[in-house]
């Protein structure tokens, strides 16, 4: 599939970013990928499985970051060659983006990363789908201008996806106001649910959160009608190497899956 037609496919809807947080390790990847995909397609959700191969903006310079770029790719490379599935990871430099999009089909730009020109140009020159995540400090509105900077860069095929704002200190709250306008632009918008849980720095150096909100925060943006939904999933959460706070169990997805579906009719 070439990025056009999943980008054509993506902006049909119902769809679903999901995988953990970091790859830990390959049997992990090819597990998680197997079985989300079988969710997804239980529901007949076009699914792109995403995973970090390196975390660089966590909370402390100990937390763990993933294998790096080289290891992590070969095991998404894996995860396209056994189960055919689309790939999105993110990028924090500018030299990662044509490397990591000979391999992956959407390069994600982080949150705290968004307004970086140099970065959303350079991953635009990779003509793959660039999906950008609102800073945690932006509003929805805001967003039209790094997504102008990937379409003046030459590449129209741009996704938007929320995570919430800083509201006081250490915490996230999602405001629908924000999908709402984010979805005027006419780009794909994206509810993050499970990063919207988080917060940030909560746990004495790394990021704490809240799970149990995941199922109110997809619904909202259901009912908002975006396009696609992003969830972090780990078989024991409580174990894993990051976000663990914040993800959710496979058997969760499918829970979730059903209850916006009965939402979107």
């Amino acid at each position: 599939m070439t990025s056009q037609e999943l980008f054509d496919k993506i902006k049909q809807g119902r769809f679903l970013i999901s995988g953990p947080c970091v790859i830990e390790n390959e049997d992990m990847i090819l597990h998680l990928a197997e079985k989300v995909s079988k969710i997804a397609d239980k529901h007949g959700w076009t699914y792109i499985f995403k995973a970090s191969f390196d975390k660089a903006n966590r909370t402390s310079i100990s937390s763990y970051r993933g294998p790096g770029m080289e290891e992590g790719l070969r095991i998404l490379a894996k995860v396209k060659s056994e189960f055919g599935l689309p790939l999105c990871t993110d990028i924090h430099e500018t030299y990662q983006a044509e490397p990591v999009g000979e391999v992956v089909d959407i390069l994600q730009i982080p949150a705290f990363l968004c307004r970086q020109t140099d970065l959303l140009v350079a991953a635009a020159k990779t003509d793959r789908i660039i999906n950008i995540k609102k800073g945690q400090f932006l509003s929805g509105k805001d967003m039209q201008y790094p997504a102008q900077k990937v379409i003046d860069a030459g590449n129209d095929k741009v996704m938007l996806t929320e995570r919430g704002n800083m509201m006081g200190y250490g915490d996230l709250v999602v405001d629908v106001r924000n999908l709402v306008d984010m979805r005027a632009f006419g780009h794909p918008v994206v509810m993050d649910v499970t990063h919207s849980t988080q917060k940030p720095g909560g746990l004495a150096g790394k990021s704490g959160g809240n799970r149990e909100y995941a199922p109110y925060i997809a619904k909202m943006a259901a009912s908002a009608g975006v396009d696609g939904f992003f969830f972090e999933v780990h078989e024991n959460p409580e174990e894993a190497l990051s976000d663990g706070p914040n993800m959710i169990q496979p058997e969760n997805l499918d829970t979730l899956l059903t209850d916006i579906d009965r939402i979107l009719g």
